[in-house]
């Protein structure tokens, strides 16, 4: 993978976008201009044996009781708040959704679909946050700088954290603009901006994926019909 410019001139144009967007929404994370958006929801893990199930938001909603729904939120359908740390509803799920990190598995999947929508699959732009650690270029977003690379849209599944971490690109789009994708570091499901066809193309994929607006909320107290007092 090769490094961009150190001014990073290549994603100002999301950086602009998204700066100007009201906070907490689809729409300062990915550009609101795309005629389509969609979350993709990142799977909760339970343990196996020596395999890891990766367990679906209405699996988890329809053992809680709860609603699933586009908006959900991992409190809401689990029912409390300290599903986001340490703990675990045994049997249903042992691993919450990762925050900041998508799967290398879904990643592989909304690579692939995306690439059938982009004419230039084999460029594309990826930027991550390694803490600053590198004087190389990096674009600089309303919450973080991320450093930029650039390679096929393969790469999307690559881990960018020394072993054994694991984190996977912040953002990526491909040259063309015709997409971008983007997994805040404080959230649970990945945002992707696109045209029509290739959102409607991931929401017919194997993922969990659902239909985004620009105005919607995105952090974990947002759940409207799901409300979890914060105390529980």
């Amino acid at each position: 993978m090769s490094t961009a410019g150190r001014t990073a001139p290549a994603g100002r144009w999301i950086a602009d976008a998204v700066r100007t967007a009201p906070p907490d929404t689809v729409a300062a994370l990915v550009p609101a201009g795309f005629a389509a958006h969609a979350r993709v929801f990142h799977p909760a893990v339970r343990y196996d044996g020596d395999d890891d199930v990766h367990v679906r938001w209405d699996e988890v909603a329809a053992a809680n009781g709860t609603t699933p729904h586009r908006l959900m939120q991992w409190p809401g359908i689990t029912g409390s708040w300290e599903y986001l740390g340490e703990a675990d509803q045994p049997g249903v799920w042992n691993d919450a959704p990762a925050e900041g990190h998508l799967a290398a598995h879904v990643a592989r999947e909304v690579a692939a679909v995306l690439a059938r929508h982009t004419t230039s699959p084999a460029e594309c732009w990826f930027g991550w946050d390694d803490g600053g650690a590198a004087d190389l270029p990096r674009l600089t977003l309303p919450r973080t700088d991320l450093l930029l690379v650039r390679g096929p849209v393969q790469h999307a599944a690559v881990n960018f954290a020394p072993e054994p971490q694991e984190q996977s690109a912040a953002l990526w789009w491909p040259a063309d603009r015709a997409w971008c994708v983007v997994t805040d570091p404080a959230l649970t499901s990945t945002y992707v901006g696109a045209g029509v066809a290739a959102v409607d193309a991931l929401l017919a994929s194997r993922l969990e994926v659902a239909p985004a607006l620009p105005g919607d909320p995105v952090t974990p107290d947002s759940d409207p019909v799901n409300v979890v007092d914060r105390l529980a």
